[in-house]
């Protein structure tokens, strides 16, 4: 009798401590929001495949065939995300990735609140821009809401914000503006172009076309050259998988340790 005694206070333990450590593990997860068009909707999988390997909550807001300007709407509308995911959002990652500039400083107002609604697509820079502001703005102010738990903080909430280059590297114009953004707010970057693993510069030695071609569904020119579009999508899909490993890589040297 005192032995059965003794198992069954044992795996009480043993049960406590499961249950301890599975709501652990539970408030240890992380919650992301990407925002982007074709190359990060949910279609592609590189986000979820990526968001499980960290432990995050993924919250895929990605729309083909939007842009910056459709995100920096959807922030004015309340559309890409409510107030309750505002307090609990770990990072926002930006994947919108027109070749355009998205650096030039002409046309940039001093606060958010100085831009004209609607966007549209005619300022790619402004539209980032207003999205950047108006984030880290946003998160600030939780400071002074009663009903966040960053109330009453110095800070407010820590405003992460991660752009992303295209997955790979034929688009000069919006790769090498978006590091002059990431640099210019000290924001991090993504560098799918850096680490996919070809180049624009090297043809394939047999087919002896871009090896992008070979990992896409269709193509496009891009300054008076054909490359692979869209990539192959699913979570089976080679470059998928490669795009979540580098993601998880860049978000693990970002998310605080919980």
């Amino acid at each position: 009798m005192k032995k059965f005694f003794i198992i069954t206070l044992l795996l009480s333990f043993i049960s406590a401590q499961a249950i301890t450590a599975q709501m652990q593990s539970s408030k240890d997860k992380y919650t992301i929001l990407l925002t982007g068009a074709s190359f990060a909707s949910p279609q592609n999988g590189w986000f979820e495949i990526g968001c499980r390997k960290l432990g995050a909550t993924p919250i895929n807001r990605a729309v083909g065939g939007e842009a910056i300007a459709n995100t920096a709407n959807r922030m004015e509308d309340g559309t890409l995300y409510s107030p309750e995911e505002l307090e609990i959002i770990d990072a926002l990652v930006i994947m919108q990735v027109h070749n355009k500039d998205v650096y030039e400083e002409l046309q940039l107002k001093d606060s958010y609140t100085d831009y004209e609604l609607p966007f549209d697509r005619s300022n790619y820079a402004a539209a980032y821009d207003y999205v950047i502001k108006r984030y880290i703005t946003e998160c600030y102010e939780l400071r002074n809401n009663p009903k966040s738990r960053y109330y009453n903080t110095p800070y407010g909430k820590p405003a992460v914000i991660v752009l992303c280059t295209h997955w790979h590297d034929c688009r000069t114009v919006y790769n090498e503006s978006v590091r002059k953004l990431a640099q210019k707010w000290g924001l991090p970057l993504i560098e799918f172009d850096k680490y996919i693993g070809f180049s624009k510069n090297m043809l394939h030695p047999v087919t002896q076309e871009p090896f992008s071609t070979l990992y896409s569904t269709d193509t496009q020119e891009t300054e008076g050259v054909v490359y692979g579009h869209h990539p192959i999508r699913g979570e089976q899909s080679y470059i998928q998988q490669r795009m979540a490993a580098i993601f998880v890589d860049t978000m693990m040297k970002i998310l605080p340790i919980k």
